[in-house]
């Protein structure tokens, strides 16, 4: 891997290139029509969701319908991924996504039925929010944004990672968030988000971003 020096903005294209160039044959008259689905992935500290966010304009203007949703809206109900307390870091990894929520109310919908769900549970009561599905024309471009979410059988078709190194992760996790540290660390070794991902951003400066790159 090649370590490219990129700036945010250059960052979202590059992002966004790979959005609309996704797939064999892209540029073909069926490829244009054909749903994406996008994950934006990161410890909570490189704020995967103002990535997420940044791809929402560019890829509207290049003609792509955009579902925005946050992995925050599909977890699962307190009462079973708060069974074994409120700071088990095994249960943070392991059981706190919807997964077969999230596959079946958005990234598996947007294919088969056409249609997506903005948000399944409020993530701090745990109540259904009662949302409506929204359309999803040809074309629709799902960007979803979360933490630990890599390798959790999420039906997505490119993933970026905001990698940070186990340091700098450490430094930037709050006291009272220490007890998601074993979390991380048991993710980076077995999702190796790193390797997994399509696109890999390391965020360990901020204002200085860069993209790692296949030699």
């Amino acid at each position: 891997m090649r370590v490219e020096p990129a700036t945010f903005e250059g960052a979202v294209a590059h992002v966004v290139g790979r959005v609309l160039d996704h797939g064999e044959g892209a540029g073909r008259r069926d490829d244009a029509v054909r749903p994406v689905r996008v994950l934006v992935d990161g410890h909570p500290s490189t704020r995967p969701e103002d990535l997420a966010d940044a791809l929402v304009e560019p890829l509207r203007a290049a003609g792509r319908p955009v579902a925005r949703v946050r992995v925050r809206d599909f977890l699962r109900a307190r009462s079973l991924r708060l069974e074994r307390g409120r700071r088990d870091a095994d249960a943070l990894l392991d059981e706190w996504i919807d997964v077969d929520g999230l596959n079946r109310e958005v990234l598996l919908s947007v294919v088969t039925r056409g249609r997506w769900l903005p948000s399944l549970r409020d993530p701090d009561t745990g109540r259904s929010t009662r949302a409506a599905y929204e359309d999803a024309p040809p074309g629709t471009v799902v960007v979803l944004d979360g933490s630990l979410a890599l390798g959790r059988g999420l039906d997505v078709d490119l993933s970026v990672h905001l990698a940070l190194r186990t340091a700098t992760e450490t430094r930037n996790t709050p006291l009272e968030d220490a007890w998601t540290l074993a979390a991380y660390g048991r993710y980076g070794r077995e999702a190796q988000p790193e390797r997994r991902a399509d696109v890999v951003v390391r965020v360990d400066h901020p204002a200085r971003p860069a993209l790692l790159l296949p030699d």
